[in-house]
């Protein structure tokens, strides 16, 4: 049932992480996601030093609108919002909030740090994806996306042009799902329509 009080927490959020060949995994994904499933997507990208082209490419793979995420925009459902370059990602009263990058060097944990602030600000149901990506980030939210009761979900790595991240995320034990991209979609489909 929704929570009239508050319809704009009510709806899934699914936070897609990657960074090396996550643009593959980004548009088999979107391909395959109908337009009016009703969750929020977000792909948190970590990029540090270029700006991020995601909101000029996906559109090309996806009728859902598409938007670069600036400071308090409302979260929505069936949209896609992609995270600037050199911002950290939070949530809180139902929209986004950047703040400066807190990790400025060596490997960014952009996606651990949004998965966090979502399992501390979203009330809605959660879902983690890791897909294709150097080094671990995002891994050690996992577990506690999974204790706010929500879903993990990794790349399956043999699908990932770069298998580091799904690797890491696995290596957590606390991974639901090891799916390629489009099995992604299916299961998000699957989840989008049980949390209705």
């Amino acid at each position: 049932m929704i929570d009239v009080a508050r319809p704009e927490r009510s709806f899934p959020v699914v936070c897609v992480g990657g960074s090396a060949g996550g643009l593959d995994a980004y548009t088999r994904l979107l391909e395959h996601l109908p337009p009016d499933m009703g969750v929020a997507i977000v792909i948190v990208n970590h990029v540090r030093t270029f700006a991020t082209l995601l909101h000029e490419i996906l559109p090309r793979y996806t009728t859902m609108p598409v938007e670069l995420i600036t400071e308090r925009l409302v979260i929505e459902p069936n949209h896609v919002f992609i995270i600037p370059e050199q911002r950290d990602l939070h949530v809180k009263d139902g929209q986004f909030r950047l703040m400066p990058i807190s990790k400025p060097r060596g490997w960014p944990d952009v996606i651990t740090v949004f998965l966090r602030s979502l399992t501390e600000h979203w009330e809605g149901k959660l879902i983690a994806v890791i897909v294709s990506g150097y080094d671990g980030d995002g891994a050690a939210a996992l577990c506690g996306i999974r204790e706010a009761g929500g879903i993990t979900i990794a790349q399956r790595p043999d699908t990932a042009k770069q298998p580091d991240m799904p690797e890491s995320a696995i290596e957590s034990g606390c991974v639901d799902f090891i799916l390629s991209p489009e099995e992604i979609a299916t299961k998000l489909v699957q989840i989008a329509r049980d949390a209705a």
